[in-house]
């Protein structure tokens, strides 16, 4: 009978830590997701409002086709969280924006290349460029964008992380969620469809055509204005 008790015992704890590490693991997923929607966001704005200055003119540059996200932001975003998660020191926290922000920037152009036939961006009349993809100025910029995360962002999330993990807040984070990977997906799909159209290759079924007829070039082109055709 003593055995048996201990054993549940034993169990009981065991369930319990499983269910901790699973609750941390949730958290953990939904404050990364969270990060990384505000910092899409962020980069909507940014990228507007640098296109508008630059330009003269009203410019809405997006990453997706709804919604005002510029995606590489939002992953920008959770790896300069991860960054200050292991660096404090404002220097180290420049140079290693700097470093990631530069690499995340040149693999980014260098992915879209690939798969969909365009660039985002380009560098290659810029110092110190690096295969058009980045350069030594955007690297800094991101340096000081790593050093505003650690100062004024980083001390923010900590203040509403709380709210984060509340129940109505859940609900809301697993609406988000399927609406950002439907809203990604779409947008891949249209993209590599505006690909194949201009490499003259027909729809290979009924999702192609209802690409095609929904989001056709002209539509993409007013989304994605400063994407450049290779």
């Amino acid at each position: 009978m003593l055995y048996n008790i201990a054993e549940e015992d034993k169990m009981g704890k065991y369930m319990k830590n499983k269910t901790s590490k699973i609750s941390i693991v949730i958290n953990f997923f939904i404050k990364i997701f969270w990060i990384f929607l505000i910092g899409s966001i962020f980069g909507f704005c940014i990228e507007m409002l640098y296109g508008s200055l630059y330009t003269r003119a009203i410019v809405i540059r997006k990453g997706l086709i709804y919604g005002p996200f510029v995606q590489i932001y939002g992953i920008g975003a959770v790896a300069y969280y991860l960054l200050v998660l292991k660096i404090k020191e404002p220097k180290d926290a420049f140079f290693g924006g700097l470093i990631m922000g530069g690499l995340l920037e040149y693999l980014c152009s260098f992915f879209q290349e690939i798969f969909f036939g365009s660039i985002s961006w380009d560098y290659s009349k810029s110092f110190l460029n690096f295969n058009g993809r980045t350069c030594l100025l955007y690297c800094i910029y991101w340096g000081i964008i790593a050093l505003m995360f650690l100062k004024i962002v980083y001390p923010w999330l900590k203040k509403v992380e709380p709210f984060i993990y509340k129940k109505n807040f859940r609900i809301i984070t697993i609406f988000l969620i399927l609406f950002m990977t439907f809203d990604i997906t779409i947008s891949c799909m249209a993209a590599n469809r505006q690909k194949e159209r201009h490499r003259d290759i027909a729809p290979k079924n009924h999702i192609d055509e209802f690409i095609d007829k929904t989001y056709p070039d002209e539509y993409i082109d007013r989304i994605y204005n400063n994407k450049i055709e290779l």
